[in-house]
């Protein structure tokens, strides 16, 4: 069974499908069968950044039925060992999937055979990305040092915590349940991930029970891309405490990766970062990230919610 690595952002710009495409190509250098999938659903761009510029299939085939199995999706690319599903040729209705295509790709990719699949999710909190990073009990959070970007990007780990709470009740319960904080706690407070947790640990102590142990199993990691000399470089340390202090979520700080120009040019001109600048601060980083992905050991999370 493959080990699976949603990667996602709180907002776009966050370099989050140079940092998926260049773990992949370091995963795959370093001996694993890896699969990279475009779910970026609607503004896919992953083909173009390992050397594949018009893939001949993708992830759409699959959805309105053409190919029949997601694995017949796959394309090779320039670099060993590297495969990808491409979104290249998505239309944008496909960014908003109905809920049974939605279960049929969770599924499917859980049964692909591949030794590393990541996955390049889209920016913000649509219930896409709040369902696809809830395949796997690892997850990877990508975000810059700017305020704006660590505020949304705090706001999607929250937004995961919330959809997998709202699977275990049907819509009737868990608007009582709401209710039920707001009246104990105060106005607002069924926003409040443990406020929420409260009162079902009360109401529903076996479901309470469940989400306690499923919470506890995240193995969610961060990264904070593009660090100048005079950002905080603490920054990754403090969310990651932030994180487990307020949600009770297992959160491990990756490390950061340096701001680096040649990092555009690379994309520019289509070409591997790590090929073209392999010396740089950036590419000493990344390959540090690469080996995580790696030596990591984990396994996904069942779907019996979904």
């Amino acid at each position: 069974m493959a080990h699976v690595w949603p990667i996602g952002g709180g907002k776009g710009g966050s370099g989050k499908s140079f940092i998926t495409s260049s773990l992949g190509r370091l995963s795959a250098e370093l001996g694993k069968k890896t699969l990279i999938i475009d779910l970026d659903l609607g503004a896919a761009n992953l083909h173009t950044l390992v050397g594949v510029p018009e893939p001949k299939k993708g992830f759409s085939d699959f959805i309105r039925k053409k190919i029949p199995l997601l694995q017949d999706t796959v394309v090779e690319t320039p670099s060993e060992n590297l495969y990808l599903i491409s979104g290249a040729h998505d239309n944008f209705d496909v960014a908003n999937l109905p809920y049974e295509q939605k279960l049929k790709t969770l599924r499917a990719i859980a049964k692909l055979d591949f030794d590393r699949i990541l996955l390049d999710l889209g920016a913000g909190t649509s219930f896409n990305t709040l369902d696809f990073f809830l395949i796997s009990q690892n997850g990877i959070f990508i975000t810059t040092p700017e305020p704006t970007s660590v505020e949304n990007v705090y706001r999607l780990i929250r937004s995961i915590y919330f959809r997998r709470i709202r699977y275990c009740f049907n819509i009737t319960d868990f608007k009582e349940m709401e209710t039920e904080a707001d009246r104990q706690f105060g106005e607002g407070s069924y926003n409040k991930p443990d406020c929420l947790m409260k009162v079902i640990a009360r109401t529903d102590p076996e479901k309470y029970l469940q989400l306690k142990n499923e919470f506890s199993a995240f193995r969610f990691k961060l990264i904070i891309n593009q660090v100048r000399k005079h950002d905080n470089i603490s920054l990754g340390l403090q969310m990651s405490r932030m994180v487990e202090k307020h949600l009770g979520l297992n959160m491990e700080f990756l490390g950061n990766v340096a701001y680096d120009d040649h990092v555009h040019d690379a994309i520019c001109q289509q070409v591997s970062f790590m090929e073209r600048y392999p010396y740089t601060k950036t590419a000493s980083d990344l390959r540090e990230l690469g080996k995580h992905i790696v030596e990591s050991v984990g396994k996904q999370l069942t779907l019996h919610y979904m």
